[in-house]
């Protein structure tokens, strides 16, 4: 297997254009394409800078000639989650009509479109991507072959690794900034490039403070890694 990761711009994608005009990124919690009607019927959590820029891409989304079909699920300040059917991308159809296939949830942002597909083949794989630089402007992020062995060690620890994305989420946004600034600043190095006065002083907090900050964010981490640990093959 082909896995290649793009930075799409489609000219004919009312996510994108949304994104594109105003300050929101949709990122796809499912999709599932209509071979009969050739449409990609998504569910999609958009998130505005705040509620105004929500409303703006939510409103140019409803209005977009490919859309055809809209649902608020529900919705909470700036973030909302949202059923859309729309028509199938050029883009898309080059991908699928050339045997590929999406790998991975979409994110777009900006005007651009953060894609996963795969390809089984190597020729495969080329031949497509230089029939998409005929129409579309893309970037590829990453490409790698993924063994079988690969592949099968992916799908059967994605358990796992949603363990290690939940302990994340666990994090307080104190938590998580801390524990950014104590890596990135080497406070975890042996010798420390940081030391807890240093980040006290980064926060503007006493080093008890920190220290609990940082203890409190390593104890939740920490969890969810023994657990995932646990649930590796």
């Amino acid at each position: 297997m082909i896995d290649i990761t793009l930075d799409m711009e489609q000219y004919d994608c009312p996510f994108i254009d949304a994104s594109d005009e105003c300050a929101a990124s949709f990122s796809a919690s499912q999709w599932e394409f209509d071979r009969r009607t050739d449409c990609l019927e998504t569910r999609m959590i958009a998130e505005g800078a705040d509620r105004d820029a929500l409303d703006n891409a939510l409103g140019v989304l409803r209005t977009h000639p490919h859309l055809h079909e809209y649902e608020l699920l529900s919705r909470r300040g700036a973030a909302a989650h949202i059923r859309t059917t729309i028509d199938e991308t050029a883009a898309m159809h080059t991908i699928r009509e050339s045997g590929g296939y999406v790998t991975g949830p979409f994110h777009i942002e900006n005007g651009s479109e953060l894609w996963h597909v795969g390809f089984d083949r190597e020729d495969g794989a080329n031949g497509t991507l230089s029939r998409l630089e005929r129409d579309n402007e893309f970037d590829v992020v990453s490409r790698r072959s993924v063994e079988l062995a690969d592949l099968r060690g992916f799908v059967r620890n994605a358990p796992a690794a949603m363990t290690l994305i939940q302990g994340c989420r666990d994090l307080s946004p104190t938590e998580r900034r801390t524990l950014e600034v104590a890596v990135n600043e080497g406070y975890f190095e042996s010798p420390r490039g940081a030391t807890l006065g240093t980040l006290a002083e980064r926060f503007d907090v006493s080093k008890p403070a920190v220290s609990k900050t940082l203890r409190r964010g390593q104890s939740k981490t920490i969890s969810r890694i023994t657990e995932a640990l646990e649930a590796l093959e």
